[in-house]
């Protein structure tokens, strides 16, 4: 099952009305995404929680890294970098952290709030090796600009 982002729209508009809390936001974010599409083996956030760190947060799946460096990984550069990482083949990345041996490839977003206050990165993981595309990079990044604008400054 690959997911239909215009249903995916939809359920998130319908569950994240008027939630302003980044936590709940980041829950129902990644139950939702997880669910939506077969190539999804782990979807989860990483919250800034000091400067140039991530400390796992809400996600499904196996067990996450905790920590997670912006100098280190996918997940560090997306924080770093503040761009989204498509990468078809963690092998071949040459920083990647294997929190799961299982993932073959990554999609890393971003997460602002609408003020353009990093909140941390979304991680999806596959277990198939180039199973994101360029589609699902812009998608999910309107529907995470969407669902986060209402996030306060921390």
């Amino acid at each position: 099952m690959r997911v239909d982002y215009d249903d995916l729209r939809r359920t998130m508009d319908a569950l994240t009305e008027g939630e302003t809390d980044a936590v709940s936001l980041m829950a129902t974010v990644a139950c939702e995404v997880h669910h939506a599409d077969d190539r999804f083996d782990w979807t989860g956030f990483y919250r800034v929680v000091a400067p140039d760190l991530l400390k796992v947060g809400p996600y499904q799946g196996g067990h996450g890294c905790l920590v997670i460096p912006f100098s280190r990984g996918v997940c560090g550069a997306a924080a770093r970098t503040q761009e989204v990482q498509l990468v078809p083949d963690v092998e071949a990345f040459a920083d990647h952290i294997a929190c799961s041996t299982s993932t073959r490839s990554e999609l890393v977003l971003p997460v602002m709030n609408g003020d353009g206050q990093l909140l941390g990165v979304f991680d999806i993981d596959s277990n198939q090796v180039d199973a994101f595309r360029e589609e699902d990079a812009e998608n999910m990044s309107e529907i995470l600009a969407k669902v986060f604008r209402t996030v306060p400054l921390a």
